[in-house]
């Protein structure tokens, strides 16, 4: 790799082979080592907020260790202990919905029964509301990301008319212990058994609908091969909220899921 790495990161990094992993959107530069994983991004909230959230996490949930944690001349570097397990987009578990729906049952009961009372990673829309509102006036949404329908002639004018959507029409908020990110390429299972939990920067209390609105559709888009060549007859999404014991609300998914579309 031709980067410099802090020397807080090399003496653990230096001589041990790494490749790039390119899996995911979360835009971070990610090193995959034997047993590390060492996360790259610009200095800002997000890895700060994970490396808080991991510390505060451990023993509750399968999470990784932090190993190294430096911000240096604008960017943070994130070493973490790299967690065992397959993804929940890979072939065995999207091809084998009942597996893959026990995993993610075993997720959201796992973070909904967390106490919230002391947790110091707040992910509420106050403090959602004011980021999305800096992507956009920073320029920072990444327009070739969002789905096709959010914007343009039957769809939002664009990303600050989105927002102010969003600042209006702000839900009544169910707060629990929430991953953020939870795509399936962020859970790790063995067999029926969830393994781990990665990618952690959005972690904390929030809306429950925020987790449930971005899993539904990772589980959707997955199965309809949007991230390649490959279409599963994946069945999952329509089934978690009924597996769940949740009943669908159709307007917080949708407010979640644009919600998304700031970051």
């Amino acid at each position: 790799m031709e980067r410099d790495l802090p020397q807080a990161i090399k003496k653990w990094t230096a001589g041990h082979v790494c490749t790039l992993d390119h899996t995911g959107l979360s835009g971070s530069e990610v090193w995959l080592f034997e047993d590390w994983v060492l996360k790259i991004e610009p200095a800002g909230m997000e890895l700060a907020n994970e490396a808080q959230a991991i510390a505060w996490l451990q023993g509750r949930l399968p999470v990784p260790e932090i190993r190294a944690f430096v911000i240096e001349d604008g960017w943070t570097y994130d070493l973490m202990t790299r967690l065992p397990g397959k993804m929940l987009c890979d072939t065995p578990y999207m091809e084998d919905e009942e597996k893959q729906l026990a995993v993610l049952t075993e997720v959201f009961d796992s973070l909904w029964a967390i106490d919230i009372t002391d947790c110091p990673c707040q992910q509420i829309l106050d403090i959602k509301l004011k980021q999305a509102r800096e992507n956009v006036l920073q320029g920072r949404v990444d327009l070739s990301l969002v789905e096709p329908e959010t914007f343009g002639p039957d769809g939002f004018k664009d990303p600050m008319d989105l927002l102010c959507y969003l600042e209006t029409h702000r839900p009544t908020e169910d707060l629990v212990f929430c991953h953020g990110d939870l795509c399936l390429p962020n859970i790790l299972g063995h067999d029926q058994k969830l393994s781990g939990l990665i990618d952690l920067g959005r972690m904390g209390v929030a809306d429950r609908w925020q987790d449930l609105a971005l899993c539904y559709r990772s589980l959707r888009d997955n199965a309809r091969g949007c991230f390649g060549d490959q279409v599963y007859a994946n069945q999952a999404a329509s089934k978690l909220f009924r597996r769940l014991g949740v009943v669908p609300d159709q307007e917080k998914l949708r407010y979640y899921l644009l919600l998304d579309e700031l970051f």
